[in-house]
């Protein structure tokens, strides 16, 4: 019935020609070069490419009927455009007598001269549209259905695309220029790393003997305080020493203000003499020698003979300035008594105990380590007592101690630093370690309610535009590789087709009633960085595509770099 409905159609006039008959070509219309092979000229049956074991007429080739399940035979109509076109392996559907279906062909191929070649969609061959994206020649609408005509476009078409495509080529030139860019000192700051985990660990070295050293010095500190005849818990502070110094200082206290006093005495005594003198100096003076007063005489005599006589050592200034250096204060003297008084008893220990300062010096640090060894050995042994346990530390162990620790802090700083750079160093940060030339840096966009934010090998966050608290998206955990089948763009900021690097941002804020907050960021070839799109694919799981010249070129796990028309 089939055949007897399509020879009526035929008969009638039907607008629906053979292309068996109507070209003159090699090959059946819709055919590429690339399946040429299967549709050689012969009047042999020709046999479906998925099925050879099906054979039909040549002259049911685009005869707009589907007779192979693979729709082989009709390479130029939309007959078998209900077969999907999926791998050889993956039957989709049964076709004629129960045969699995699976389209063999790609779809109608364009030739688009003056342009690239393509294919349309079986479904879209006839369909009254003119589909110049991918037949840019019109050859789609080869049946004129509905009065269509869609005249070849592929000259203004083809000069268009390849205005655009050295524009995109242009592009992809600059952002690979700038990923070797990125490579390099990416390379720079991986050897800087290289170079200060050396620097470290000479540092480390060091500090280790320092400490090394320092814990012998607070030992030999320690056993050296415990040789010292330490005073007990409840001995007044301060040794004999500190006692006499006390004892001096009162008694100084005393002399001085004897002193004083004595010299007070003696400035008003000297004041009254000095008044008696002048008194009978001038009763000499004016008394009447004619006056015959015995005791007048006697007086003036005695006044002559004191006169007379030698007076003792002459008071001079000299000596008024000794006294008054002697009546100045300790301070003004320089004696600093707190000093004194504040030597410990240890001290007054070191004093008894310098008697090896009188041997000759090759034998006085034998000399000295016998004795105190010979100390300790008492004190182990229970001969002699031992008053350091209770005594407390003294100032040495006490400085000793401060040195260790001020020195292991240091150490211990220098091997947390060179622990982060050699994890640094063995962090993955992708193809040649590009991402390492941009760690920490940032990009943002506006969409919708939200700004989002991605920081590079560090996190994403996402900030209300209205104000509020930002919302942690996910760290980054580590660098996949994904598979991606997407239309790309016009504008080119898009993932497209192919395997593509993704950083995985995990163990963001905690999503209520749900999980933590995670993002996948998936990087496409791009002149700049740049966010192009965020979707939440399920409830706090969201997808970033971001476009990065990093990724320019690279190719560790197949093709993950654009080809030229992508970019």
């Amino acid at each position: 019935m089939r055949r007897l409905a399509l020879d009526a159609l035929l008969v009638l006039g039907s607008s629906v020609p053979l292309a068996i008959a109507a070209s003159d070509s090699a090959r059946p219309r819709g055919i590429g070069p690339e399946f040429a092979k299967f549709y050689k000229s012969s009047p042999e049956p020709f046999p479906c490419i998925f099925n050879p074991s099906i054979q039909i007429d040549a002259s049911r080739i685009n005869d707009d009927y589907c007779d192979c399940p693979d729709g082989s035979d009709e390479p130029g109509t939309a007959a078998c455009g209900h077969i999907s076109r999926l791998s050889p392996a993956t039957p989709y559907g049964t076709g004629t007598d129960g045969v699995n279906a699976t389209a063999a062909l790609p779809g109608f191929y364009c030739k688009n001269k003056g342009h690239r070649p393509g294919y349309v969609p079986f479904t879209a061959v006839n369909d009254g549209v003119c589909d110049y994206e991918a037949c840019c020649d019109g050859s789609d609408e080869w049946g004129g259905v509905g009065g269509i005509k869609c005249p070849d476009r592929c000259g203004e078409i083809g000069k268009e695309w390849r205005r655009q495509d050295e524009l995109r080529q242009k592009a992809l030139g600059a952002a690979r220029q700038k990923r070797k860019e990125l490579v390099d000192e990416a390379g720079r700051v991986k050897k800087e790393v290289e170079d200060r985990i050396e620097t470290l660990k000479t540092q480390i070295e060091g500090a280790e003997m320092s400490v090394s050293s320092l814990e012998k010095e607070l030992r030999e500190t320690e056993r050296r305080e415990r040789g010292k005849m330490v005073r007990s818990p409840g001995e007044k502070k301060g040794g004999k020493w500190s006692v006499l110094a006390g004892l001096a200082k009162e008694r100084m206290g005393e002399l001085k203000d004897n002193l004083q006093r004595v010299r007070g005495e003696r400035d008003l005594w000297k004041e009254r003499v000095k008044e008696l003198e002048d008194v009978l100096s001038k009763f000499k003076e004016e008394y009447n020698p004619n006056f015959n007063d015995e005791g007048v005489k006697r007086a003036v005599r005695s006044w002559e003979d004191y006169a007379a006589r030698e007076k003792g050592p002459a008071e001079d200034a000299a000596h008024d300035r000794d006294l008054a250096e002697m009546l100045k204060s300790d301070e003004e003297n320089g004696i600093k008594w707190a000093e004194w008084e504040e030597t410990s008893s240890e001290d007054d220990i070191d004093v008894l105990y310098q008697i090896e300062n009188y041997l000759p010096a090759p034998i006085r640090q034998w000399v000295d380590q016998k004795l105190r060894d010979l100390r300790l050995m008492l004190m182990e042994n229970g001969i002699l007592a031992d008053n350091s346990s209770g005594a407390g530390e003294s100032q040495a162990v006490k400085d000793a101690k401060t040195q260790l620790k001020a020195a292991e802090k240091d150490l211990e700083k220098i091997r947390k630093e060179l622990k982060g750079h050699q994890e640094d160093l063995d962090k993955d940060y992708g193809p040649d370690g590009v991402f390492r030339a941009i760690k920490g840096q940032c990009l943002s966009q506006d969409s919708g309610e939200y700004t989002y934010e991605l920081c590079w090998m560090e996190k994403a966050t996402q900030k209300p535009k209205k104000g509020g608290a930002q919302t942690n998206m996910g760290k980054f955990a580590r660098i996949e590789t994904v598979t991606v089948d997407e239309d790309l763009p016009a504008d080119g900021r898009g993932l497209g087709s192919g395997k593509r690097y993704a950083l995985k941002m995990e163990n963001g804020q905690h999503c209520w009633n749900g999980p933590n907050r995670s993002t996948t960021v998936i990087l496409a070839c791009a002149e700049k960085d740049e966010i192009w799109k965020i979707t939440e694919e399920e409830k706090c799981v969201y997808r970033m595509e971001v476009g990065t010249p990093a990724v320019c070129g690279s190719d560790p796990k197949g093709n993950l770099d654009r080809s030229k028309d992508e970019l």
